[in-house]
């Protein structure tokens, strides 16, 4: 049996400062990157991950490292460079959901997937060049040992050309293992689509799991054999920045925890019954619930007992408490 802090997930992807304007014209910084939320999110519910990004050897590069670092989370060599750190501009609406403009550097210096045994990539880092394509390479060459697990994330203002993203984001979902996508994601690229059908040919496409997120109205999720239902938490909300990515690390946790990580048990993943999967994607929902319920991505310490549903998802997993 493995421990979280064993478990030898990597996450690759952008790291950014997130500037948000208030729809009262205040201005905020806070740090984040929807990869970044997710190696954060982990790092927070236990696990020491490892990160493959790109930020500047500046002060918002600075402040993203620490960061990052008092959340557990290990940059791999490289990830530190001479440009600038990257940047997104958000505006907020009134009901907390935000409008995104970025000023991107992508251009990582990679590591080998090595003894991982779940590779996460995600968003902008999957799409932007030079970048994007030494990803996709480490996602091919990393299921021969990891599940991979993938969110596409999406941000159009970034990459407007709706088929050419289709195409990257439907090869990453036929080499993933577990997809997490939003709905906002499908109704964009598949225009008049249903969304439990997408879901569904994504499933019969390769992953083992697909996870269809749909804010406060809950998620779905379609494997081979099952599909359910999980209904969203009620709460209120503050801003939604980093939620989605808070559920894809609860997700990643929760496939560890349930030792169903590592490419020698894909098939036991693709197997696994109901209870396994709604437990999973209850716990993911949970941590996504905290996290909307304060400014930015600042998703929950695995020690907090400030959403009752949470500690009891640990009670059942034996998720341990952070020290």
């Amino acid at each position: 049996m493995h421990t979280h802090q064993d478990a030898r997930v990597l996450v690759v992807g952008e790291a950014l400062t997130d500037v948000v304007t208030s729809d009262d014209g205040n201005h905020r910084e806070h740090p984040g990157g929807s990869p970044a939320n997710v190696a954060v999110t982990l790092g927070r519910l236990g696990h020491r991950p490892q990160f493959a990004t790109c930020l500047g050897d500046d002060d918002r590069g600075r402040r993203l490292r620490a960061w990052l670092s008092e959340s557990g989370v290990r940059l791999t060599a490289g990830s530190v460079g001479s440009g600038p750190t990257s940047v997104a501009a958000s505006r907020l609406r009134p009901d907390g959901s935000a409008r995104y403009e970025f000023s991107l550097t992508w251009a990582p210096v990679l590591p080998q997937a090595g003894s991982a045994g779940v590779v996460h990539v995600g968003s902008v880092a999957t799409l932007v060049e030079p970048g994007a394509s030494a990803v996709l390479r480490l996602v091919e060459e990393a299921r021969a040992t990891a599940t991979v697990t993938y969110d596409p994330n999406l941000r159009p203002s970034i990459c407007p050309d709706r088929a050419a993203v289709r195409r990257r984001v439907e090869r990453l979902v036929q080499l993933a293992d577990v997809v997490k996508v939003s709905d906002e994601d499908l109704a964009w690229l598949y225009p008049g689509k249903p969304f439990d059908a997408v879901l569904r040919s994504w499933a019969d496409e390769a992953p083992g799991v697909v996870v269809g997120t749909r804010g406060a109205d809950g998620a779905v999720l379609v494997a081979r054999d099952v599909q359910l239902d999980v209904p969203g938490r009620q709460v209120e909300v503050v801003d939604t920045i980093g939620a989605g990515d808070a559920f894809m690390g609860g997700l990643i946790h929760g496939v560890v925890t349930a030792e169903l990580d590592g490419a020698d048990r894909r098939k036991l993943l693709g197997a696994a019954d109901a209870a396994i999967l709604e437990g999973i994607v209850t716990f993911a929902a949970t941590i996504a619930a905290a996290t909307v319920a304060r400014p930015g991505a600042n998703p929950p310490w695995s020690v907090e007992r400030t959403f009752p549903e949470a500690a009891a998802a640990r009670a059942a997993d034996g998720t341990p408490a952070r020290t």
